[in-house]
């Protein structure tokens, strides 16, 4: 489906630039239509938008002077990290050309005693932590899919870990841009707070690629728990797991991941994962800390659930079980898609506060019903975050129309329960309209500060804000 017409495009000044670039970069430029089609957008239902051509920067330089040339020729650019966003981010509406970072995946310092590291925009998450296995530390967002952590900054990513641990939002401490002018800038320093003026991180972490390309990161690091364990817990309904979450969070209990499957999703990953979880409405809990406080931790959880109704609690401190649960978690997605061969899917966000759980979660369930949709949930239930994935027959008209039907309901459900229209994916190309309802008159601030910063809207253009 394709939920925003292509954008004018500028013939001539992409051929030129794309001749200039060639010149400089030789095979690190492609317009191969197999490269052009993996670079436009291919995890979601949005219909694919390629670039027209692929470059590969292995600099900031590199990245600066790509910039200067599109700048001068008013070219579309792209940021591409390993393209796992939900919401069209990499699709080039006005062809152009797409920046792609995954040369620069180095680790350029890690300072241990200041908890932080520095890298570049196109190292994954997991190759970090592995990189800071012998350190001690560990960098704790974890979206699920191995995405490039410029990638996650653009997209302000969370995850499992974002009750315990926040948002890209909260632990990136500075980072160094291109802006579209082709200008280098530095956001910031190492330091852990700073007053000197506008929040310039704040700004580009969540932008999307729409303000700059993010080439260097600044990370806050934590210590790895001396102690971790698992949990599950069934229930009788999604409205009783959602009160058992509302309370685990009332009471003050320190969860590192809280996370719901409702019963479609556990049979789901049951059959994919070769699991034997209880084909209930479940729970998924990890604990942190030291070997008595995650006992006492699990314990006091197993006492609010049994109040709330749930059956079949376990635990375990054993790092294979705890992995092959987790595993199985992220594949969640997967999963499902292996449970309906043939159809397609949609995956949508919403947040809401924690008190507002329960009723968000189920009258979801019943609007998918009564509009004759399968649209199972999980959710990262600790933060109020929670996703519908919907299937259908994407070129059949009633069933698009119905699925839009749905997702803007979810997003109007959010807001009137004063939540947000996404809590992780972004808005990207697919909630566009969503975004102005959700903040109003601040949307007309949003397109002030892209017309500053980019007047010729040249990156990433048909994200976020139309100007």
């Amino acid at each position: 489906m394709l939920l925003t017409p292509p954008l004018p495009r500028n013939e001539s000044g992409i051929e030129t630039a794309i001749g200039v670039l060639k010149q400089r970069f030789g095979e690190r430029l492609s317009t191969g239509a197999a490269i052009r089609q993996q670079h436009g957008h291919t995890t979601t239902w949005i219909e694919n938008q390629p670039p027209d051509a692929v470059i590969f920067a292995d600099s900031t330089e590199d990245v600066a002077e790509i910039v200067r040339v599109a700048a001068a020729h008013k070219v579309p650019l792209i940021p591409f990290g390993t393209g796992t966003s939900l919401e069209g981010h990499v699709n080039a509406p006005a062809g152009g050309l797409s920046v792609d970072v995954t040369h620069m995946d180095k680790v350029l310092a890690v300072h241990a005693e200041d908890l932080d590291v520095v890298i570049q925009p196109g190292i994954t998450r997991m190759a970090l932590n592995e990189h800071l296995r012998d350190t001690g530390l560990f960098f704790p967002i974890d979206p699920g899919a191995d995405a490039s952590l410029g990638g996650m900054a653009a997209t302000r990513a969370s995850g499992t870990n974002a009750v315990r641990y926040g948002t890209m939002r909260d632990n990136v401490l500075s980072l160094e841009a291109v802006l579209p002018s082709g200008e280098v800038i530095r956001t910031g320093r190492r330091a852990r707070k700073s007053s000197a003026g506008y929040d310039l991180t704040r700004l580009m972490i969540g932008s999307e690629g729409t303000l700059g390309i993010i080439t260097e990161l600044t990370l806050k690091l934590h210590g790895i728990p001396e102690a971790m364990s698992s949990a599950r817990c069934a229930f009788p309904s999604i409205e009783a797991a959602c009160n058992a979450v509302i309370m685990t969070i009332q009471m003050g209990i320190p969860v590192a991941r809280i996370e719901l499957l409702d019963a479609y999703c556990v049979e789901a990953i049951n059959a994919y994962s070769k699991l034997d979880l209880p084909a209930n409405p479940l729970l998924l809990l990890e604990f942190h800390g030291s070997t008595g406080s995650v006992a006492e931790q699990a314990q006091a959880f197993g006492e609010i659930a049994e109040d709330s109704g749930g059956f079949g609690f376990e635990w375990t401190d054993r790092p294979e079980d705890r992995t092959r649960l987790w595993q199985a978690r992220h594949d969640a997605y997967w999963a499902l898609c292996a449970s309906r061969p043939g159809m397609d899917a949609i995956a949508t966000d919403v947040c809401v506060p924690i008190s507002n759980l329960a009723e968000a979660v189920t009258r979801s369930k019943a609007k998918s019903d009564e509009l004759g949709l399968l649209s199972p949930i999980v959710g990262h239930v600790g933060d109020g975050n929670f996703h519908n994935t919907i299937f259908l027959d994407n070129s059949n008209a009633d069933d698009r129309a119905r699925c839009d039907t749905f997702i803007s309901w979810l997003s109007d459900l959010a807001l009137e329960l004063d939540g947000t229209i996404t809590g992780e994916h972004g808005v990207g190309q697919g909630k566009m309209s969503s975004l102005v309802k959700e903040v109003g008159a601040g949307a007309e601030v949003m397109a002030a500060i892209k017309q500053a910063i980019d007047p010729d809207n040249i990156m990433n253009p048909g994200k976020i804000v139309d100007i």
